[in-house]
């Protein structure tokens, strides 16, 4: 279903993968990796939020540190080379990225104009930022790694955020989980779920912690989301 394209920025370029709805125009959604890259999982992601609709697009975030990595979670040397990568990367420079790719598929003829994001792991950290730091309609993160260091930063929050949290998230522990909760369940733009007995990458099909039922009723929330503000 897919198709690659190229973002230039100021810095160079890098490779999106783009999925494309059986309708245009419509809204866009971009992507937001986890640490294993542009992988078969995100891939199916972005083609799956096509299906339903919206033109959806996975960036390359690595492509500063490696261009094209592509790992699974199925090995203890790719979770090894998966570490390194995300402890090399610039959060930075992947919001910088990640706002180019909003405005390259928002001049995109199928795209409305209206762009949402969705995130996990790392991408669930960088969904929260793109909605801090960037004029992205609506976001999604799935169980964010290190938004609670990050909680200053909602004082800038004007767009819609989803957050699912898996309250037995081995990356995202009990404190922190509540410290993102008390600061955040009350604002005007926060949409907070937690997933009881779930760990972190619930939603990840073919991992360790993948659990059917939660991930489904994430799916279908970040959906009706994604439809609220976007459609």
């Amino acid at each position: 279903m897919g198709e690659q394209t190229t973002i230039t920025t100021s810095d160079g370029s890098f490779s999106a993968y783009v999925a494309r709805p059986a309708a245009a125009p419509s809204a866009a959604v971009v992507v937001i990796q986890e640490i294993f890259g542009v992988n078969q999982v995100m891939r199916d992601i972005t083609d799956g939020l096509a299906a339903q609709g919206f033109l959806a697009i996975c960036p390359d975030l690595f492509w500063r540190i490696e261009p094209g990595i592509e790992l699974t979670d199925q090995s203890d040397a790719e979770w090894q080379r998966a570490f390194g990568l995300f402890n090399a990367f610039d959060v930075d420079a992947g919001i910088s990225d990640i706002a180019a790719t909003i405005a390259a598929i928002r001049k995109d003829p199928g795209c409305t104009g209206k762009v949402g994001a969705v995130g996990f792991c790392l991408g669930g950290l960088l969904a929260y930022l793109t909605a801090t730091r960037t004029d992205v309609d609506a976001s999604v993160a799935y169980y964010g790694v290190g938004i609670d260091s990050r909680l200053a930063e909602a004082e800038t929050l004007e767009r819609p955020l989803l957050m699912h949290i898996a309250e037995e998230d081995a990356f995202v522990p009990k404190e922190a989980q509540a410290k993102i909760i008390q600061t955040l369940n009350d604002h005007a733009f926060v949409e907070i779920h937690t997933y009881p007995g779930r760990d972190h990458a619930f939603a990840r099909v073919g991992g360790q912690h993948y659990d059917a039922l939660a991930a489904e009723l994430a799916g279908e929330r970040s959906l009706a989301f994604l439809h609220r503000y976007l459609v």
